[in-house]
């Protein structure tokens, strides 16, 4: 189907966005850094993500990337490292006093980018260019948008338009444009203070300059701003102010007694049990927190609390709790438990990945097979009969055959290396034979299909590839599984995202089974390619044979609950992690009509050089051919 209009139809390129994850984990040195595309750009601490703003969409490529690493620069590198949040959390306070407070945030943002800039390209020197080109982009869009606010009477806007022009310009600006005579007559005190934002030092200077320019304007300005430029999150600010560390959980206050333990311990002396009572004065009053103590008295000790020592089995809290210093005596805790925390820790929060935390499997089998499927296998089959033929000499090419045992201690053949028994046996078997090849074929497919709504489209022929790969596979007894998957997208809410898995064609039965139940896969929900393909690649982990390959067949194009934006980046991870693996991923688009650019950018961005676009059944074989010798070559 042509789609002659795509509503809401942009694709996240998933290398591009990979790339400026790397770049924020870089220079944050945080590993769970994200970057995410938002209309505007700011740092969350809290949720340690960056986000790059959709300003630089539709752009050339060269301001579109230089752009968004800039915003990314000013984050994580500028904000992230020089930006004071408890200053910023003052000044917070302080607009909401004013009669025009949205200018104010912005203004001030606009002054401590200004600074960060500066900071940026003085410790990076490579990202003057990029800066430029930022610069270059803003000065145009500020001078078109100057020029329309002013004809439409939007003074605020168009004057904090002309203060961006003013701090960022080569030379002097003497003519002020009409935008308000209370602002021109006021123009020898603002332009004083513009002049004093490259000379800012750190957070407070920004924010000086931005007050002392408030309390002039907001008196002089009529409306607050209509439009966002810069975002100054009020709540990310805050917690980022509110963030708690180690230090500050440690104690602080001092004790109401000083005194000190006269004697020193020498290990001799004697012990008596005595019953702790949990209650006592100074815990008389309930706190919120479990397990907290309030104790205000006490009597210092020359022990060390610093030093490494040995945990006892008698001290653990909460199961949970596992010791790092040294090795306890006994381990009350699952190794297994903590192995799987570990794993999860390092993929996101979940072994499948971190946007497919709430993501459960429902696993299927087919029906039995009805006379009309039969009729449409077969139907199928005669029309791809010829290909089959073709596919067969691919695969039998292609890949390895599986090798028999090695043949010694033989009476003839080719003199072995241990002559040894020649001397010491009556009897001696100092021959050998070289190997050969099995006619079985030493490889395992794993098809994998797409059952979206996207798909309905492309379900006919895509199915007649699966019948085309099951036939010449089954003729070469090679072991494959064909599997359907799709997300049941009513059910998909607080309870969990249930992710469908319905295997036709399974592993033990393929060499022999008739193909009819591959008919049963239909058009269905939504598609979470990433998760399906970790699970596919966790059955080929489990078999044997030296050579695995799984196929997607999909128009690929993510789309579930939570996934529309990362999930072309997670799909591509997990492909990443299977060929990590051992296992070759392609991906196959079956298709009886145009394939659309942005389609095949999206499929290529996933799963790179390894995607087969057909258009017609009869050219699968002749493209498969190549790509299968690509991958064994790059497997050598």
């Amino acid at each position: 189907m042509q789609r002659f209009i795509q509503f809401n139809d942009e694709q996240v390129n998933s290398f591009r966005l990979m790339q400026l994850i790397d770049l924020a984990k870089t220079l944050t040195r945080e590993k769970e850094m994200n970057v995410e595309y938002s209309p505007m750009n700011y740092i969350d601490v809290s949720r340690q993500t960056v986000f790059v703003s959709h300003f630089w969409d539709h752009r050339s490529v060269t301001e579109e990337w230089h752009g968004l690493i800039t915003d990314v620069f000013l984050r994580a590198e500028g904000a992230y490292k020089h930006s004071d949040p408890t200053v910023i959390r003052k000044f917070l306070k302080y607009t909401h006093t004013l009669s025009h407070p949205s200018f104010a945030k912005q203004l001030f943002m606009l002054i401590e980018d200004a600074r960060l800039e500066e900071i940026t390209k003085c410790k990076r020197p490579g990202t003057k260019n990029a800066f430029l080109t930022r610069r270059t982009v803003y000065a145009k869009y500020f001078e078109s948008q100057l020029n329309v606010h002013q004809v439409k009477g939007v003074t605020t806007d168009a004057f904090f338009n002309f203060l961006y022009l003013i701090i960022f310009a080569e030379s002097p600006i003497d003519q002020w444009p009409a935008i308000q005579p209370e602002l021109n007559q006021a123009s020898p005190f603002i332009t004083q203070q513009i002049e004093k934002v490259h000379e800012t030092t750190s957070t407070a200077d920004s924010v000086k300059i931005c007050t002392a320019l408030c309390e002039v304007v907001d008196e002089l300005l009529k409306k607050d701003m209509l439009n966002e430029y810069f975002h100054l999150p009020e709540k990310t600010i805050y917690n980022w102010a509110d963030g708690l560390t180690f230090d500050d959980l440690k104690r602080k206050d001092e004790l109401i007694n000083d005194d000190t333990e006269t004697e020193e311990p020498s290990g001799e002396e004697e012990v008596q049990d005595e019953e702790f009572k949990a209650w006592h004065r100074e815990s008389e009053e309930k706190g919120e927190s479990f397990l907290q103590f309030e104790l205000e008295a006490g009597t210092k000790t020359s022990i060390d609390t610093e030093a490494a020592r040995e945990g006892d089995d008698q001290e653990q809290a909460l199961a949970i709790v596992q010791g790092s210093s040294k090795q306890s005596r006994r381990q009350d805790f699952d190794q297994n438990d903590v192995n799987r925390k570990s794993e999860e820790k390092a993929s996101g929060g979940s072994k499948y990945g971190k946007e497919n935390e709430d993501a459960f499997p429902v696993f299927e089998w087919p029906q039995p097979v009805k006379d009309t499927e039969k009729l449409k296998y077969q139907q199928y089959k005669k029309e791809i009969s010829l290909y089959q033929k073709k596919l067969k000499k691919v695969i039998e090419k292609t890949l390895d055959h599986k090798k028999t045992s090695p043949r010694t201690h033989l009476v003839k053949g080719r003199l072995s290396k241990n002559l040894m028994p020649y001397f010491t046996d009556e009897k001696p078997r100092v021959f050998y034979k070289k190997d050969e090849d099995s006619p079985k074929i030493d490889a395992a497919f794993e098809l994998l299909l797409d059952c979206s709504a996207s798909m309905y489209d492309k379900m006919d022929e895509t199915k007649k590839g699966l019948v085309l790969f099951h036939e010449a596979l089954k003729s070469v007894q090679v072991p494959h599984e064909i599997t359907g998957f799709w997300e049941n997208a009513p059910k998909a809410g607080q309870k969990g995202q249930p992710n469908h898995f319905k295997t036709v064609i399974s592993f033990n039965d393929s060499i022999y089974q008739d193909g009819a139940a591959i008919m049963q896969l239909e058009p269905e929900e939504d598609n979470r390619d990433g998760y399906a393909i970790r699970h596919m690649t966790e059955r080929l982990e489990k078999r044997t044979e030296k050579q695995k390959f799984l196929l997607v067949f999909s128009d690929g194009e993510p789309a579930a609950a939570d996934y529309e934006q990362n999930g072309i980046v997670d799909t591509h991870d997990a492909v990443l992690a299977a060929r990590k693996r051992g296992i070759e991923v392609m991906n196959v688009f079956l298709s009886t009509t145009d394939i659309p650019d942005t389609q095949k950018e999206v499929i290529q961005n996933i799963y790179g050089r390894f995607s087969l676009f057909v258009q017609n059944i009869d050219e699968l074989p002749d493209i498969l051919f190549p790509l299968l010798k690509r991958l064994l070559y790059k497997s050598i």
